[in-house]
């Protein structure tokens, strides 16, 4: 497992500032969560950290390396793997299929889609290894067009872990996901915990108390707290900006 260390990290449009000198340490093992309203600057900041949208100023370390003039393919090598919302999952192909095909990529082949990767029994076996972690083994043969919304979710997962993180980046994995599902994916992130360093952005605040190790209060693209999940919800400038309403909208 890996840490992340993020250094004075700023963007702007034009004169909008929206990641406003952003300093944050991402310990390894642990599962960091970032949240805030809407228009904080997250998914900016988590664009960021991926390397999908280049910084105005500031360093990303990976374990000690600065990664912040790599493009997003050569951070995925060296281990920092985004999910969720940009994720791209082939409709027509089957779940195996989706899996498999970043497990290639992951290791350099070409994109050789239609028919070597079903034969392919190494490459099909990392791809079932993952499938296996996000829950959906069982499900290998659908075509991914089938899945539920939640199962889709899953399948975003397991292509995040088939590229072989040692940082995940989660950008709001329970968006549109409800009930037995939700209640499904936070189990399988919890048991994800014990091996891998997460960035989680949500927005499900019971999710986040019951899965962080930390949390961080992103408000106008600027850290204004960062502590346990109980440090954070008693914290009176976290509950005046942000935590206090939200709250009330759970209950």
């Amino acid at each position: 497992m890996s840490s992340l260390e993020i250094r004075h990290l700023k963007k702007s449009f034009g004169a909008l500032k929206v990641t406003d000198d952003v300093s944050l340490d991402v310990r390894s093992g642990e599962l960091h969560a970032i949240i805030g309203p809407n228009g904080a600057g997250k998914t900016t900041f988590i664009s960021q950290l991926s390397g999908q949208l280049a910084s105005d100023s500031g360093d990303i370390l990976l374990d000690g390396q600065s990664i912040m003039r790599l493009s997003m393919p050569k951070r995925v090598h060296l281990g920092l793997a985004r999910s969720f919302q940009i994720t791209q999952v082939l409709p027509h192909f089957t779940v195996l299929e989706n899996v498999a095909v970043a497990v290639q990529a992951r290791s350099g082949s070409s994109f050789r889609f239609f028919s070597p990767v079903a034969g392919d029994a190494a490459l099909n076996a990392r791809a079932m290894a993952a499938l296996g972690e996000a829950g959906l083994a069982d499900r290998a043969d659908v075509q991914a067009s089938a899945l539920s919304h939640g199962e889709h979710r899953r399948l975003e997962l397991a292509i995040a872990l088939a590229t072989e993180p040692r940082v995940l980046l989660l950008d709001e994995p329970l968006a549109g996901v409800g009930g037995e599902d939700a209640d499904a994916f936070v189990a399988g992130l919890a048991r994800l915990k014990s091996r891998f360093t997460m960035v989680l952005i949500e927005h499900d605040m019971d999710a986040v108390f019951r899965l962080a190790d930390r949390v961080s209060v992103l408000v106008y693209g600027r850290i204004i707290a960062t502590g346990t999940p109980e440090e954070v919800r008693s914290d009176p400038q976290v509950r005046a900006a942000y935590l206090g309403e939200e709250e009330e909208e759970v209950a």
